[in-house]
């Protein structure tokens, strides 16, 4: 009985490696999907690296024939390059427009001794935003095969944010008490207050807003929208490039109209003239 039993437990093994094969066999002779334009690949860090090398074997090399411009964003490659690894990924995804990027690590102190860094490196995905510029848009891959935590729950929300500036792009410093912080801006010197502790300033530019301007709207063609902004801390933040959002937004709701899509009255946005 043990004897029958081993025996078929090898048949099913060598059935499996059976299967196998002919599935490489077949996948090497199917004439492959040519892609037209190239892809660029951003490995990462740690099991990320495995995992995508992984999945570029099994279910996308072999079926797709694909010019693909590749670049190790794993963090002794970063530090062996000074970072600039990182700035050519963001460059070339810029000039090729479509990139796939790994999870990478960003170093706090003791990544900084683990991997004996020169120095503790930018998140790389800051780095990539603030290059690019943009959008910066989070949606859920909706898979058939895969159960939902909520099953009746069909469409995603989608969060969109400018991709330039904010905390990826601060300096962090520690004053002492008594120290005199100062916010220099063309030439013309602020002092703030005498604060013993921390300091942020939170950098954007004027580009940020003209470009979601277009980006959320044409984006959000094929789903809900909703806009809001968050002038209740920042009250200087409000200025002229919002009044030019709202008449930019206020024209891209003629799409909506052209594809008759409802446009809720209560959520149109109010077009101020200039000063």
């Amino acid at each position: 009985m043990q004897r029958s039993a081993r025996l078929v437990l090898w048949n099913a093994r060598q059935i499996r490696a059976s299967t196998r094969a002919l599935a490489t066999a077949a996948a090497a002779k199917r004439e492959k999907i040519k892609v037209a334009n190239p892809v660029v690949d951003l490995d990462g860090d740690e099991m990320t690296r495995i995992i995508w090398d992984e999945i570029k074997k099994k279910l996308i090399l072999p079926y797709l024939d694909l010019d693909i411009k590749y670049f190790d964003l794993g963090l002794p490659h970063r530090d062996e390059t000074n970072d600039e690894v990182t700035h050519a990924a963001a460059e070339a995804i810029k000039k090729y427009s479509v990139g796939i990027k790994c999870a990478t690590i960003t170093p706090d102190e003791a990544r900084v001794k683990e991997f004996k860094l020169k120095k503790m490196w930018l998140s790389p995905n800051g780095t990539i935003r603030n290059i690019l510029g943009g959008t910066v848009f989070r949606e859920p891959i909706i898979c058939k095969n895969i159960p939902r935590l909520v099953p009746g729950w069909v469409k995603p929300i989608v969060i969109g944010r400018h991709a330039f500036g904010d905390q990826y792009r601060a300096t962090d410093i520690v004053v002492a008490k008594g120290s005199t912080l100062q916010l220099v801006v063309k030439d013309v010197p602020k002092t703030s207050h005498d604060v013993p502790g921390d300091s942020e300033d939170v950098p954007k530019t004027s580009h940020d807003v003209p470009g979601d301007s277009e980006d959320v709207p044409k984006t959000s063609l094929n789903v809900g929208f909703r806009c809001s902004s968050g002038d209740s801390l920042l009250d200087k933040e409000p200025s002229r490039e919002e009044i030019k959002l709202a008449k930019r937004m206020a024209s891209i709701l003629k799409d909506f109209e052209a594809r008759q899509l409802e446009v809720d009255e209560d959520e149109q946005l109010e077009v101020v003239e200039e000063q």
